[in-house]
């Protein structure tokens, strides 16, 4: 996942989903006292989810405590006339951002402000 807010990029941070206390190596979770069911173990924007249904993107926002909506993402609010919008593989999405499936290997990219080419692929890496 990639975020873009007011010409800025968004980090999503290590640990979203994980409950202290946790140890970090270099910036990635190596240890935490509980894993939810969808995690971030490094600032990367990438999203490991266990098996079964997949959750939605307002899923990860809510374990991380930002508000998404058409209007906001997380501290940004979107222009007047101009909701959030998403993509999902370089395909703009046509849903509420929130509505999202976090499904294996989609390339998901959120915007808020000006308009960022979103990528259309992400080298994984192997075993995910």
């Amino acid at each position: 996942m990639e975020l873009f807010a007011d010409n800025r990029v968004v980090i999503v941070p290590a640990g979203i989903g994980t409950r202290p206390p946790r140890s970090f190596v270099v910036g990635r979770v190596s240890r935490a006292a509980c894993y939810g069911s969808l995690v971030t173990l490094e600032p990367t924007g990438l999203v490991l989810v266990r098996a079964g249904a997949p959750p939605l993107l307002s899923d990860l926002f809510q374990a991380w405590g930002q508000p998404l909506s058409a209007r906001r993402l997380a501290s940004f609010s979107a222009p007047a006339g101009r909701p959030v919008a998403a993509f999902v593989n370089g395909r703009r999405w046509h849903g509420t951002p929130g509505s999202v499936p976090l499904t294996a290997h989609s390339e998901i990219v959120l915007e808020v402000g000006p308009h960022v080419p979103p990528h259309t692929s992400y080298a994984f890496p192997p075993g995910t």
